[in-house]
C-alpha cells in the first residue's frame, strides 16, 4: 500500500490549510487504495484571521495544533518526517502554504521557504519519489526546485512570480494536472481558480490518480 505524507499549514483558508482541499485529498488517497499520515510544522502561524469577518485577530496559534483539527489529532511534527518511510509527499493549499510554510504571500518570487519544508521536498526528489501540490503550494515547490513545470491555473500575478523564479508555468482549468516527469512533481490549481467544492474534488481525485498511475508506469519500465 502506497503511503502519502500530507503536510498541512494550519486550519482554515485565510491563515492555514484549505480545509476542502485537505479533506478531499485525504479522501482521494483512501479511495485510490493508499493511506496517509498528516504532518505540520510546530511553529506559530504568521497571524490569525477571523474567517467570518476577514480581520486579523489579536492572538497567536500554533500551526501543528491547528492542523490537528483537520487530522482529528492523528498528526506528527514535520521535523519527524523521513522520506524513507513514505511514497509521496503531498501539499494541499490555503494561505497558510503561502504564509506559514513559505513567505510567498508577501515576497512572491523572493520568498523564503520553511527549512523543514525545503528539506522534505529535496529528500523526495533525491529519492525519485512523487510530490503533489494543490492551489498555491506549487509556488514554493517552484522556489525550492526552480527548474520545474507547475500550474496554479490562470492567475497572471502568480504565474509571473513562478516564471520570475525560473520555473515553467502551464495554464490549466479545473481538474487538470500538470506533471513534471523528470522531478515527479504533480500540481493542480483548485481554489486558485473560481471554484466550488465539486471542482476541488475533481482536482484532488485527478492529482492523486495521476500520482498512483505514475507508480504503475515505473513498475512497467
Amino acid at each position: 500500500m502506497k503511503k502519502f505524507a500530507v503536510v498541512l499549514a494550519g486550519c482554515g483558508v485565510y491563515d492555514g490549510a484549505e480545509i476542502h482541499e485537505a479533506t478531499l485529498a485525504m479522501l482521494a488517497i483512501k479511495e485510490a487504495g493508499a493511506d496517509y499520515q498528516c504532518f505540520a510544522p510546530d511553529i506559530n502561524q504568521f497571524h490569525v484571521i477571523n474567517h467570518l469577518t476577514g480581520e486579523v485577530m489579536p492572538e497567536t496559534r500554533n500551526v501543528l495544533v491547528e492542523a490537528a483539527r483537520i487530522a482529528r489529532g492523528n498528526i506528527q511534527p514535520l521535523s519527524a518526517f523521513d522520506a524513507d518511510d513514505y511514497d509521496v509527499l503531498f501539499f494541499p493549499g490555503g494561505f497558510g502554504a503561502a504564509k506559514n510554510l513559505s513567505t510567498v504571500a508577501f515576497d512572491g518570487p523572493d520568498a523564503s521557504v520553511l527549512p523543514e519544508v525545503e528539506a522534505a521536498v529535496k529528500a523526495m526528489v533525491a529519492s525519485k519519489k512523487p510530490i503533489g501540490a494543490m492551489c498555491i503550494s506549487p509556488v514554493f515547490i517552484a522556489k525550492i526546485l526552480v527548474d520545474v513545470n507547475v500550474t496554479i491555473g490562470t492567475d497572471e500575478g502568480t504565474i509571473a512570480a513562478i516564471e520570475a523564479i525560473g520555473a515553467t508555468h502551464v495554464q490549466t482549468e479545473h481538474g487538470d494536472v500538470v506533471c513534471d516527469h523528470e522531478k515527479k512533481v504533480f500540481t493542480t490549481p483548485c481554489y486558485m481558480l473560481e471554484a466550488g467544492i465539486s471542482d476541488i474534488w475533481d482536482g484532488a481525485h485527478n492529482i492523486v490518480e495521476a500520482i498512483m498511475k505514475s507508480f504503475d508506469a515505473s513498475e512497467e519500465e
